[in-house]
């Protein structure tokens, strides 16, 4: 007797373009046999949609941020997953609970939740009260209960756990494999100098309170350095000007956002790769971004902040050096030591491809397995 093909949708707010963890937890599912949908919006910068293994749908909406948009999201994705066949709802980050957890008890589906970080806690939220009051109440009514819940990394996983007595799943935002693109990418072909140390930032959410200002003013004080800033965020426009007024136009290039495929690319490029999030709140203070795991395996020593999860992979491996300070002085200082000693460089640059060897996605991949159990 031949086995009914469940269905999946997997709503996230981002435009999906450069969204690898979602892209993962889809692929996953599609190859596990479910007919996969993923959910998300378009917005005018958006990048056109790369070529997908499951369905993609993208919202246009009106607003672009703010409560309004929130709400007008949440009110599409609802309609959507009810008039859509879903056994299975993925709702990946708060903002798209609300819509995904009444839904899922309106259709009897299986509901899992995937939090990409500690969202009440985010920098744009802790200093706006009632907004993130707001937030705060709607985690309150959604979180509690939650029978299929996953995560980041261990230390978020235990603030759930200790507010609201559940524990996720963990999986690490850690690469999938990706065949080698031939004829592969140059410097010349990004703008970059041949005969430079190149420190790479990158990142799609390149926002306030990751240390990006400060590696820009760093800058000033290791002229023989280029930093390459590949992605977007909130403070790329602010960046571009500091850039100009402090004269580092010669130091400083400025890619936007890249497929998965091209950014890979460029990573290999670089000379070591940038990961300074600043511990202001406890989203940052206990963040693992994907940007660490990148820079592993495109094979390039790391300088990171002396954050609990980031600073420990670092000091496991021994593949580079925590910055105790995010003092522009300091941190160029930092950025220089990464090439003083030839011979430390090169154990980190071995160290680095054994880490790689190890936090691969096919091991991570069997907690998806886990997860998922009920379903696959």
């Amino acid at each position: 007797m031949k086995t009914k093909t469940k269905h999946a949708i997997v709503a996230v707010i981002s435009d999906l373009v450069t969204d690898q963890r979602v892209h993962r937890t889809a692929s996953f599912l599609s190859r596990k046999g479910l007919e996969v949908c993923l959910v998300g919006r378009i917005r005018k910068i958006s990048p056109p949609m790369p070529q997908r293994p499951y369905r993609v749908k993208r919202f246009r909406l009106w607003f672009d941020r703010g409560p309004i948009f929130y709400a007008v999201y949440n009110i599409r994705l609802f309609f959507f997953l009810l008039c859509h066949k879903a056994d299975v709802i993925v709702a990946n980050d708060l903002d798209t609970l609300p819509a995904c957890r009444i839904s899922a008890w309106l259709k009897r589906s299986e509901l899992y939740y995937d939090s990409h970080e500690y969202f009440t806690e985010v920098p744009e939220l802790i200093h706006r009260r009632h907004v993130r009051n707001f937030w705060l109440w709607i985690e309150k009514k959604c979180v509690p209960g939650l029978k299929h819940m996953f995560t980041v990394n261990d230390s978020i996983a235990e603030l759930y756990r200790n507010k609201y007595g559940i524990v996720p799943e963990v999986v690490r935002n850690i690469p999938m494999p990706a065949p080698e693109v031939v004829p592969g990418k140059s410097r010349s072909d990004f703008g970059i100098p041949e005969d430079r140390k190149v420190l790479i930032f990158q990142g799609a959410g390149i926002n306030i309170q990751r240390g990006a200002e400060e590696a820009l003013e760093a800058m000033m004080y290791a002229p023989e350095l280029m930093l390459v800033f590949a992605g977007g965020g909130d403070v790329i426009e602010y960046l571009k000007k500091q850039t100009v007024t402090m004269k580092l136009e010669g130091s400083v290039i400025f890619i936007p956002r890249q497929s998965p495929e091209i950014l890979r690319q460029l990573t290999r490029l670089a000379d070591a790769g940038l990961s300074l999030d600043k511990g202001t709140n406890m989203n940052y203070l206990y963040s693992l971004p994907n940007k660490l795991f990148d820079y592993i395996h495109a094979g390039i020593p790391v300088l990171v902040s002396n954050l609990p999860e980031v600073a420990g992979i670092v000091k496991k491996f021994n593949i580079g050096i925590v910055a105790t300070s995010h003092e522009p002085e300091q941190l160029a200082w930092n950025m220089r030591e990464i090439f003083r000693d030839p011979v430390r460089l090169d154990t980190w640059k071995k160290n680095v491809k054994l880490a790689a060897g190890i936090l691969t996605w096919e091991q991570e991949e069997k907690k998806l397995e886990s997860i998922f159990r009920d379903v696959v």
